[in-house]
């Protein structure tokens, strides 16, 4: 059945839009109801809306994390939310994040118009693709909440300008969208709400924290001597044996990391085995993608969704619960994931081996894959300069140790505790977006 609106000359002059997109019925009607209620325009809310600046280069010994557009799949950002954040130097050119700012995707298709909240600024700085907003006039959490709720997000979207792939959110065009008129009495309510969300994701964070250092210690790895040393020799029969001839690999801490994960004589082929379930996309159809920004820091990936007709080239590998999905470039980023019971069927990107247990849990999997001496060797095995990758050949060679029965169940226990501890965070933040999107559309 046909939808459509009817706009006057002079509506669509004061835009400078002429696409059907901009006038959907219902979006229009939210705006509508909104302005009849005290909304007003973004801009005249919040006094400051600021583009971050991206640093000239990086530095992984930096002091400063780098929140980038992609960082913002996180709803709330401190250092330890789990993003993977980039480094960089003090500079006085750098954006300096505060609490209570409003950070917004401005760039990029899948990722524009995604928002997230600074609980903590702690040495955070960010890049020109994303646009803060600060001193808003009215509570920073309602802001957020109502900016990431559906209504929100459309507004948002009708704003994006350009083409597939280049879409831009102007500042002036994101002054436009329509605010609420803050609804009495619930303020403390989002306030409280996502001061538990915070908490609750910190709880996660530390459960799965305790996980990892429970495997470290059972593994020995705690304890290795992994003292740098400025020259070292081998015999010309442990070059042949390896068929690698680059100093790195040889180095004592590299070794001695080696010979502890090699104590059962297993590796990762022992244990799971490589899934290949090609994806083919159907026009028409849409499906969800797992791409790998959209891994957390917290052994989850989140998603997109995709139609058919728009599926990029590096959609290929279906997924099933119990998969984990590691990324094969950069492997140092420790950017692996398991897949849920939601996330059946869902498609990810060919930067990643799909992993399925055979004989081992997959969050103990997970841990193991995720531990930083763990990505250290596996980066170890990468080649290329511009996008180093390890081969998945070369990954099921990678050795791996075991803790006793009993370690094992104490790491699975921690790390259910920790998606447990996140899922509820997920579930006060959603509950924050539908009590202000009832409350402003007037459906209690």
């Amino acid at each position: 059945m046909a939808v459509w609106s009817t706009v006057s000359v002079t509506s669509v002059t004061e835009a400078d839009r002429f696409d059907g997109d901009y006038y959907k019925p219902d979006d229009l009607e939210a705006i509508k109801l909104i302005g009849r209620n005290g909304g007003k325009p973004l801009a005249s809310i919040v006094p400051l809306i600021l583009t971050g600046r991206t640093p000239n280069d990086y530095n992984e010994d930096g002091s400063l994390s780098v929140v980038r557009s992609g960082d913002l799949i996180a709803p709330l950002i401190y250092p330890t939310c789990g993003r993977s954040f980039l480094k960089a130097d003090p500079s006085p050119d750098r954006v300096r994040l505060r609490r209570g700012d409003i950070l917004i995707s401005s760039i990029g298709m899948g990722s524009i118009g995604k928002i997230s909240l600074v609980v903590d600024p702690t040495d955070l700085i960010t890049v020109s693709e994303v646009t803060i907003l600060r001193d808003a006039k009215i509570a920073p959490e309602f802001l957020f909440a109502y900016l990431s709720s559906s209504t929100g997000q459309a507004q948002i979207e009708r704003e994006a300008t350009g083409a597939t792939g280049q879409q831009h959110l102007l500042k002036s065009k994101l002054g436009r969208v329509l605010v609420p008129a803050v609804p009495s009495g619930i303020e403390p309510t989002l306030r409280d709400m996502l001061k538990r969300a915070y908490r609750r994701q910190e709880a996660g964070r530390v459960a799965y924290t305790e996980a990892e250092a429970l495997l470290e210690s059972a593994l020995g790895l705690d304890k290795l001597d992994l003292t740098p040393r400025l020259f070292y020799e081998r015999p010309y029969a442990d070059v042949q044996a390896a068929e690698r001839f680059d100093a790195e690999y040889f180095q004592p801490r590299m070794q001695n990391l080696i010979a502890a994960l090699s104590r059962d004589g297993q590796i990762i082929a022992d244990v799971a085995k490589l899934a290949k379930r090609r994806f083919k996309a159907t026009p028409g159809t849409q499906f969800r993608y797992i791409e790998i920004a959209d891994v957390t820091g917290s052994g989850t990936a989140d998603s997109k969704p995709v139609a058919g007709k728009e599926a990029p080239s590096r959609a290929t590998w279906i997924v099933k619960p119990g998969d984990i999905i590691t990324t094969t470039v950069r492997p140092i980023r420790r950017l692996s994931a398991v897949i849920t019971d939601d996330q059946n069927g869902y498609v990810c990107s060919s930067g990643f081996a799909v992993l399925t247990p055979k004989a081992i849990a997959p969050e103990l999997l997970l841990v193991y894959l995720r531990l930083p001496l763990v990505c250290e060797l596996l980066d170890l095995y990468t080649t290329a300069s511009m996008y180093p990758a390890i081969s998945t050949a070369d990954l099921l060679k990678i050795p791996i140790a075991l803790p006793n029965d009993e370690t094992c169940r104490e790491i699975v226990a921690k790390v259910r505790e920790s998606f447990d501890a996140r899922r509820e965070a997920r579930r006060l933040l959603d509950e924050a977006k539908s009590i202000v999107e009832k409350a402003v559309l007037c459906e209690r």
